[in-house]
Parts: C-alpha cells; sequence; structure tokens
C-alpha cells in the first residue's frame, strides 16, 4: 500500500529539501503540514508534496517565496503550465550544455594540433568560455553573431576606434570628477547606449545579461578597458538620460 503520509525527516530525506527549510516554509504560511501529530510533529499528506513540487518548479523558474505564494493562492493557477514552463527551461540548459561541448570539442581539437599553446592562451580560452555560457543563452550568442556579420572589416574597425575613444573619454570625465549627471557625461552614456545596440539590435534582456557580467565580475580582464568604477559611473549617467 502506497504511504500516505510523511514526518518531516522523512520529506527532507526523500527531497534534499532541508528541514530548516521546511520549518521556514511553514512559518511564512508557503507550505504548513496538512497534519499534526498527537506530540505535535508536522505530518506531511500527498497533497502537501505536491505543493512543495510546485513551490520548487517556480524558485527553479526565479520568483520569489512572496510571488510563489500568490500564484498558487491564485484559483486561476495551473500547474500543467508550470511543469510545460520547467520543462521548456530544462530542455534549453540541455541544448546549451551540449552546444557547450561541441564548442570544447572544437577547442580540444584547436589546441591538439597546435605545439606552442601558451598557458595564458588556454587560461583564457576557458575564461571566456565559462563566462559567456554563463550569462548569455544561446539565443542570444547568435543574435549578437548575426548582428556582427553585418559589418564589414572596416566598419568593425571603426567600431572598435570609436568604442575605444568613448571609453577614454567616459575615463577622463571621471578622473576630472564630473558629475555624471553633467550634459557631456549624459551625452556620452547616449553614445555608449548606441554603440552596444548596434551588437544587441535593441535586445534589452541582453543588455542585463551584460550588466550582470560586468556586476559579478569586476575589474576581470575580460571588460577590456571598463573597470569597476568607470562602469558604475557611466551606469550612473545612463539612469538622467
Amino acid at each position: 500500500m502506497e504511504k500516505q503520509t510523511w514526518k518531516i525527516g522523512e520529506i527532507a530525506k526523500l527531497t534534499g529539501i532541508t528541514v530548516r527549510t521546511l520549518h521556514h516554509y511553514d512559518q511564512i504560511g508557503l507550505l504548513s503540514p496538512s497534519q499534526l501529530s498527537d506530540k505535535g510533529h508536522r505530518i506531511y499528506t500527498g497533497k502537501d508534496i505536491e505543493r512543495l513540487q510546485q513551490i520548487i518548479s517556480l524558485k527553479q523558474l526565479g520568483f520569489s517565496l512572496v510571488e510563489i505564494n500568490a500564484f498558487i493562492e491564485n484559483q486561476s493557477f495551473d500547474r500543467v503550465q508550470i511543469i510545460k514552463i520547467q520543462l521548456d527551461s530544462v530542455k534549453k540548459q540541455i541544448e546549451l550544455q551540449e552546444d557547450l561541448c561541441i564548442r570544447l570539442e572544437a577547442i580540444y581539437k584547436l589546441l591538439n594540433s597546435q605545439k606552442d599553446v601558451s598557458v595564458n592562451q588556454f587560461i583564457n580560452l576557458i575564461e571566456v568560455t565559462n563566462m559567456v555560457e554563463k550569462y548569455f543563452s544561446k539565443e542570444q550568442l547568435e543574435l549578437m553573431k548575426q548582428q556582427t556579420e553585418q559589418f564589414s572589416d572596416e566598419e568593425k574597425k571603426q567600431i572598435e576606434i570609436e568604442w575605444s575613444q568613448l571609453i577614454a573619454n567616459i575615463r577622463g570625465e571621471l578622473e576630472k570628477n564630473t558629475p555624471p549627471e553633467n550634459q557631456r557625461v549624459i551625452q556620452l552614456a547616449i553614445q555608449w547606449q548606441e554603440l552596444t545596440n548596434k551588437f544587441v539590435a535593441g535586445d534589452q534582456e541582453i543588455v542585463k545579461a551584460a550588466e550582470r557580467f560586468h556586476s559579478e565580475n569586476q575589474n576581470n580582464s575580460l571588460h577590456y578597458g571598463v573597470y569597476k568604477d568607470l562602469y558604475l559611473y557611466i551606469k550612473e549617467a545612463m539612469s538622467h538620460i
């Protein structure tokens, strides 16, 4: 006969969710056990486990506990749709991992065919692969690739010059302690946006992904001159546009 009830320790052991987390869910009213034993111990039912699965699915999709509670309490909440969204998300992650596998195989063949590959080159390849796959989706990488391919070699060179000059100009204003709300700095922020949009086609999700990279990897060598203080400075200027 299939088990009908579970103690909190059993739930923790079966699901990998800590007792402390289950206690917290109970305290905030997100998941309270349907029953209590004579000694006051929490007893969970099949319905409780079903609700727990919904909580974990929504949490994995990035929703806060407050948002999750609102979703589940909503009478029109569609548990089937949540499973479908989570399934799509997992499939996308699988695709990304498969794509990463192809990339790594290509890097392996490249390194295997070259006898003189420096340690720094190898480290940089690993770093770039890790950063790109962590912050940008397959679709975003493809869009940026398409945007880049539309430029001629001469145009790419010109954009690179404009970008380098822009960073130098922003650095100059920062070193002079020019307020980010100053009109000169705001104009530089506008130029920053225009250059960025050439590569992201106005896709704000890509911009957000790039911002996450900058904020979580401050002063990393992949910033190409955009160090922490400069990034925060131009971001503040953009808020005044």
